[in-house]
């Protein structure tokens, strides 16, 4: 039996090919923040460190960004739905890997490599497969459910975590994702796919520049953190004085820069590139791709930034910090599902213009109502209006993208698309936690330096200790590390009051730099069109 081409026309059928997609983009998504919560826990139970486990976390959001382009490429050359099986079939063997996993190789092979690899082919053929199950006019509704899936993956994953690792085990969570995929690989075939048209062969050059472009580029961001971003942290890395997290961007951004060079000589020989950089002339698709990375830069702060400051400053439990996020996905699903639906010939710009301002509100009114008598109430109203603009922005960007090109470059555009979107979370979470650290390291120093409560040597001592790596630690946390110094109670209650003042202060700056983000997207809003997209022909 020939494989089915071509949009679904009946809703049952449409129902099913979104739910497959939504779930893979859930699952997909899911990985980037269920284990968050229980990262001690599982380091423990592989016999590694915390560190480990966070390692693990980067090395899968590296392997993602570094083969997500290439990943489109494939889905192109061998059909978008072989490309989202065998995607599955790698991300499934991959979770169950790490299900089982003795140690922290197993857990790395599994984890970081497989599900990464797995998830370079999904994304992208998700993308591409939407444009091919739904007639444009379809499209902006479908494409905003898919990607509400996603954000909504991010907002419920630790509380789905929280669960599996109080209850039973973190294990289970990834035993859970294996069968989600043999669910997804029963359902797919509703799916259509497209023909493939001439099969060609991959540039190998091509795929070897730009996974190392975006592997430097993203690595560097990631070790941001550990490393500083300009002035090297005691014993980190640096050349000529400058943390090594600079070079390692600047080498990314060179490698890209040659991987481009490369991809229009092969259009000039008249041969098949990796990317045609044509593409990104197109002012649609570019304008798209631009929201795409605030729409992440911003949303990925935000998750880093809420859940510490519920977890950490209000000791909250991972399930209830989990509840605390779900307004979120109401406005979020609410928006994204039924804006295309109620009007569905409103203009794209002005729906994301919209969206942007929902972030930006969101993001200063949280700001704005942090101070030291908050409870976890604060968070509902910022939350709602922050899912309202995700919303808004998942449910017009798909479509814009992708209706920007030919539909026969769609899986291209789907991986470029998912690079950017690795790109703009990578950057938001460093940025998000760069600047709060700094800014409490700073605010907590001041406040010691400022009360004469605190003897001289506790002083000099507190300074050393920061500026080699300030950790955001709870008041217990504090307490703990005070008591087993032996500081008298009028220290360590000057300590504790400077510490939950630099607290706020962190993640006041944090929110800031978020919502000068959002502030600086409205800039680039002009390159959304103002009208509905409708497919082009090649």
């Amino acid at each position: 039996m020939a494989p089915r081409t071509g949009p679904v026309e009946s809703s049952a059928p449409a129902r099913v090919v979104l739910l497959t997609l939504s779930a893979g983009q859930f699952l997909m998504a899911l990985d980037s923040s269920v284990m968050n919560v229980s990262i001690a826990t599982v380091a423990e139970d592989v016999g590694t460190t915390v560190s480990g486990i966070q390692g693990a976390i980067t090395a899968y959001t590296l392997v993602m960004a570094m083969f997500m382009i290439p990943g489109g490429k494939i889905g192109a050359l061998i059909g978008r739905k072989r490309a989202f099986l065998i995607g599955c079939c790698i991300y499934g063997a991959g979770s169950f890997t790490t299900a089982l996993a003795p140690n922290l190789t197993v857990l790395l092979i599994g984890w970081a490599l497989l599900e990464g690899l797995g998830a370079a082919l999904i994304l992208p053929a998700i993308v591409a497969l939407v444009a091919g199950n739904f007639v444009a006019e379809r499209r902006p509704a479908a494409y905003g459910l898919v990607a509400a899936a996603g954000a909504v993956a991010i907002a419920v994953g630790p509380l789905i975590g929280g669960v599996a690792t109080t209850y039973f085990s973190w294990r289970w969570v990834f035993a859970g994702e294996v069968l989600v995929v043999l669910g997804i690989l029963v359902l797919a075939r509703r799916i259509a796919d497209a023909p493939t048209g001439e099969r060609r062969r991959i540039d190998l050059v091509g795929v070897v520049l730009s996974a190392l472009g975006l592997g430097l580029f993203v690595y560097g961001v990631l070790r941001s953190d550990e490393w500083g971003w300009f002035q090297p942290k005691p014993d980190a890395p640096s050349w000529l004085g400058i943390s090594l997290v600079v070079w390692l961007m600047l080498a990314g951004l060179l490698l890209i820069w040659l991987f481009l060079r490369w991809e229009a000589g092969l259009v000039e020989q008249g041969r098949d590139p990796l990317l045609d950089p044509a593409l990104l002339q197109n002012k649609q698709l570019t304008g798209g791709l631009t929201m795409f990375f605030f729409q992440y830069l911003v949303q990925m702060g935000v998750f880093f930034v809420v859940p510490l400051y519920l977890s950490v400053a209000l000791g909250l439990s991972a399930l209830q910090t989990g509840v605390r996020l779900l307004p979120l996905s109401v406005t979020l699903l609410a928006a994204a599902v039924l804006i295309p639906r109620l009007l569905p010939d409103i203009s794209p710009r002005r729906v994301v213009r919209l969206g942007v301002i929902a972030l930006l509100a969101g993001a200063v009114v949280m700001m704005a109502a942090l101070d030291a008598d908050a409870g976890a109430e604060v968070v509902t109203v910022p939350l709602l209006l922050i899912g309202l603009g995700m919303g808004a922005l998942a449910s017009q960007l798909g479509a814009v993208t992708v209706s920007a090109v030919p539909e026969a470059q769609s899986a291209e555009v789907g991986g470029v698309q998912n690079a950017v979107t690795n790109l703009g979370a990578s950057i938001g979470t460093a940025l998000a936690g760069s600047i709060m650290i700094a800014t409490l390291a700073t605010s907590f120093l001041t406040s010691v330096e400022q009360n004469p409560a605190i003897p001289e040597s506790v002083k000099s001592q507190a300074t050393v200790k920061i500026q080699s790596g300030a950790p955001f630690l709870s008041d217990a946390q504090l307490e703990t590390a005070l008591d087993e110094a032996g500081t008298s109670s009028e220290v360590t209650r000057s300590a504790l009051d400077a510490n939950a003042a630099a607290r706020l202060d962190g993640l006041q700056a944090a929110l800031a730099i978020l919502a000068l983000a959002a502030l600086l997207a409205l800039f680039f809003t002009h390159r959304i069109p103002t009208s509905q997209p409708r497919s082009k022909e090649p």
